[in-house]
């Protein structure tokens, strides 16, 4: 399928896509994909203004219809997956079955939204004041700023909006400005599911396709209340720190440096299926991807030459070519990195297997690698960064206790994962004196996740939910009611204060 064709069928027309200062290039082979407009900080204000109004419409259409739209959305999603990830594919140069996974995903968030829309539930509290009914009540919060990054250019902004719309909430995103034709094609399905309702404001979803400069003034914005940011721990700290410093709200979901335990008991087949994926899915560019396989000595030989034979069978090429398992580095400064990092796990004692660059001669602009293994008698200061690249440290441990420490010896917190057929050692795992992550599993990956649940994680991962579960609340607020039926009026905690 020719890139126009993907164009057309999503609704890009040759006026947005090649008709603006910002290039657009496919990690695929370097070639340009479009040219599109970015906006200037002097466009944000207004367009921030937009959200406002449009707020004060969209919070008064009920909560049920909100979701209606939502579902007519999905509707769009199901009618145009597979342009959707083709066009993922294209542009950020994840394999195409990974891109349909994603644009399901972004389907699956709203079937979740849209039931949700029916379920925004408060409780009904017990009053200590006789004829007095207590309860919470949830609002809608306020126009949302949404900054996405380019791993997933789609599915983590929707897991946001979805949730965002149906509370009330429109939402200005800033996707990546690496990624924009993929925000623009999901902006334009939205329009299309929008224009089949006759109660949806204009603005609900606005653009802001740019630099950090642009994300800053969104996260100095008082008029939005709510800024959701996914990316690095350096980002999220200045969002932080932007938004705090107005007692705005942030949620963050950043870095990743995800482990596995492999204990003596595993079934090591199915590990090594969680791993392969866990590992290379995305090419390492995913926040959940593994980094860390923390075996037990007795398995530790076994294990690494088994991946060693497994790594020698990946397939890099054409993430377009469904034989791929593995398509390229997002952009040179990932595969630089990748590398700086192998070179210093060297110097840290750590024995490297694979990473370097493949294809080269096919794909001069472009940057394959193969998988790397690093195996390291211990966890080093190099362990403990997160390279955004398919890199595996692996790493011996003796005791259960010291695994454990291993684990949770670094300063990210987002998913974790232990293979293991001993019940006490899997709800240790899980138990408070287990994995400190967000995310803990038991016989399956730490890589992915199903919307159903909350997503994200502590430490540096920032602390925020995403996704599912009660999440939504973070795009609400929440008041606190107290009606008096009655003729007298009591105080609380039986207070009296009478005056003649």
């Amino acid at each position: 399928m020719q890139k126009e064709d993907v164009f057309k069928a999503l609704g890009l027309s040759p006026s947005i896509v090649n008709q603006g200062p910002l290039v657009v290039r496919s990690p695929i082979d370097g070639s340009e994909l479009g040219r599109v407009r970015d906006q200037s900080p002097s466009d944000i204000p207004p367009m921030i203004h937009k959200a406002v109004q449009s707020f004060k419409d969209w919070r008064l259409v009920p909560a049920p219809k909100r979701g209606d739209l939502i579902r007519l959305y999905g509707k769009e999603l199901r009618a145009h997956k597979e342009d959707l990830a083709t066009l993922i594919t294209l542009e950020n140069g994840k394999i195409l079955e990974e891109s349909r996974g994603e644009v399901q995903e972004m389907i699956d968030m709203c079937d979740f939204a849209a039931g949700l829309s029916r379920q925004l539930y408060g409780l009904t509290i017990a009053s200590e004041r006789p004829s007095h009914r207590m309860m919470e009540t949830w609002h809608p919060l306020g126009p949302a700023g949404v900054i996405s990054p380019f791993n997933f250019p789609v599915a983590v902004w929707c897991w946001n909006f979805a949730l965002a719309l149906v509370c009330g909430n429109p939402v200005l995103w800033k996707p990546s400005e690496k990624t924009p034709l993929t925000a623009l094609a999901a902006a334009s399905l939205f329009e299309r599911a929008a224009a089949r309702v006759s109660y949806a404001p204009p603005s609900l979803l606005q653009l802001v396709i740019g630099g950090r400069d642009l994300g800053k003034i969104l996260v100095d914005s008082p008029a939005l209340p709510l800024i959701s940011a996914t990316g690095s721990t350096a980002m999220g700290k200045a969002v932080a720190t932007g938004v705090a410093a107005r007692l705005g709200r942030s949620l963050l979901e950043l870095s990743g440096n995800n482990g596995m335990i492999l204990t003596p008991s595993a079934d090591l087949d199915l590990a090594i299926r969680a791993i392969v994926f866990s590992a290379l899915g995305t090419t390492g560019q995913r926040c959940t991807t593994l980094r860390r396989l923390i075996v037990h000595a007795s398995l530790y030989n076994q294990v690494v030459e088994h991946l060693k034979k497994v790594y020698a069978n990946v397939i890099s090429g054409n993430p377009l070519d469904p034989k791929t398992h593995m398509g390229p580095l997002f952009e040179r400064e990932s595969f630089e990195a990748m590398q700086q990092t192998l070179h210093q796990a060297r110097t840290e004692g750590g024995k490297n297997f694979g990473g370097e660059r493949v294809l080269q001669e096919t794909y001069p602009q472009a940057y394959y690698v193969r998988p790397a293994l690093v195996e390291m008698s211990t966890q080093t200061d190099i362990v403990r960064k997160e390279t955004f690249a398919p890199l595996l440290y692996v790493i011996p441990y003796q005791t259960f206790e010291e695994a454990l420490h291993l684990h949770n010896d670094v300063s990210q917190g987002l998913s974790s994962c232990i293979f293991t057929n001993d019940i006490r050692e899997a709800e240790v795992f899980l138990s408070s004196s287990g994995s400190d992550c967000g995310i803990a599993n038991v016989n399956i990956g730490p890589s992915g996740a199903e919307i159903g649940g909350a997503f994200g994680g502590e430490k540096d991962t920032g602390g925020g939910r995403e996704s599912g579960s009660d999440t939504w609340k973070t795009y609400m607020r929440r008041a606190t009611n107290t009606i008096n039926y009655s003729d007298s009026l009591p105080l609380a905690q039986g207070i009296r204060f009478e005056v003649e």
